[in-house]
């Protein structure tokens, strides 16, 4: 919701960086950072230099807000973007990259629960007494692993 079809919906007045920055919830350095990846377009700049953005980079930044929130990753938002743009693209092409980050997540909480299993399993296992060079806990860190 922030392609040229929204110009008549939004206010097309001038913002600061500040502004778009708190009106879509990330800080100024965010704002600067997709602006240099390409995330957002490069704002007109009045003749002293400074940025001047439109209520349509609002939009933008609120998208890849969510996006962020639901897992996707700056690559990943990038190409739903540009995908949202593309005459050829179907609902369906974008509920499959949705698909892909659920698959993606489930592999992610398989791995942390893994961690969270061996770091209890350290953790149960040492006292909480004696000095440092007798936990158990950095000594099964600074083992081997077994093969």
């Amino acid at each position: 919701m922030y392609d040229g079809a929204m110009k008549g919906r939004f206010n097309m007045k001038s913002l600061t960086i500040g502004q778009v920055a708190e009106r879509s919830g990330v800080g100024v350095e965010t704002v600067r950072f997709y602006e240099r990846e390409g995330l957002i377009p490069k704002p007109d700049r009045s003749s002293s230099g400074y940025r001047q953005f439109d209520d349509q980079t609002i939009a933008r930044l609120q998208f890849i807000r969510r996006a962020k929130e639901l897992g996707f990753t700056l690559t990943e938002i990038k190409e739903l973007l540009s995908l949202r743009l593309d005459a050829t693209t179907s609902c369906a092409d974008i509920k499959s990259r949705a698909e892909a980050k659920i698959t993606d997540i489930d592999e992610k909480i398989r791995t942390l629960k893994q961690m969270k299993r061996a770091l209890n399993k350290l953790t149960s296992e040492c006292s909480g007494r004696g000095s440092i060079s007798e936990c158990s806990i950095l000594d099964a860190l600074d083992s081997k692993p077994r093969k």
